[in-house]
């Protein structure tokens, strides 16, 4: 395994942790030729690619007439040209493994949020992508599908929660109690990314999963 961060030495502390032979990677998503260098750098150290996991992200909680033009700039910058030029610059070691692509897109790609408009312009785009990969990646034998979370116990979501509450003059754990029942867990977004990046999924591409709980199942 081969963890990469724009923080190189983050990822490399992931990786002693998680042992195994894992490796960390410096990576700037927003930078092809940073991007290029850290799938090289995986490929140098395990000899070929078998999955690409597209999964660097950033969010903005603010209403539209509030968010910059430089931070509109910036998310799409990491949400979307990052996972453009994962997807694109893994293709050659994919096709020599017919490996498999996965990006996280989220719930919010799937309909609009109040205060998350910048980021569910980031998430549509990833499923449109990932659709899109897997139609021309086919033939290659390379398989493409997106994960798309709710609200999940990480720190991304613990800095949504002043935001919302301020926005809604509601409690965070209560908007959440009421759409999806609780937080998600990381432990189980990573058990669907690991289900779809395996042989198991092998007739599995262009599609998007949900895990959400209810959310967007709900019209009441």
């Amino acid at each position: 395994m081969a963890l990469a961060d724009i923080d190189g030495d983050t990822a490399r502390a992931a990786a002693a942790a998680i042992g195994g032979g894992a490796v960390g990677l410096a990576c700037d998503v927003t930078d092809p030729a940073s991007v290029r260098a850290a799938i090289d750098g995986a490929v140098a150290a395990f000899g070929a690619l078998y999955v690409m996991v597209n999964n660097a992200g950033i969010e903005i909680g603010k209403p539209i007439p509030e968010t910059s033009d430089e931070e509109f700039a910036q998310i799409l910058d990491v949400n979307v040209k990052g996972t453009f030029y994962g997807i694109k610059y893994s293709i050659a070691a994919l096709a020599q493994t017919r490996g498999t692509i996965l990006n996280l897109s989220s719930v919010a790609g799937l309909a609009g949020v109040p205060l998350l408009g910048a980021y569910c312009a980031t998430k549509a785009a990833v499923i449109r992508l990932t659709q899109t990969a897997a139609i021309e990646l086919r033939d290659a034998g390379i398989r493409v599908n997106a994960l798309c979370p709710a609200f999940i116990g990480t720190a991304m979501v613990d800095r949504l929660v002043a935001p919302f509450e301020a926005a809604t003059g509601a409690d965070f754990g209560d908007l959440v109690a009421a759409a999806q029942g609780r937080l998600g867990t990381a432990e189980e977004v990573a058990e669907m990314a690991a289900f779809l990046v395996s042989d198991d999924a092998g007739f599995i591409t262009g599609s998007f999963y949900t895990l959400d709980n209810t959310l967007t199942a709900r019209v009441l």
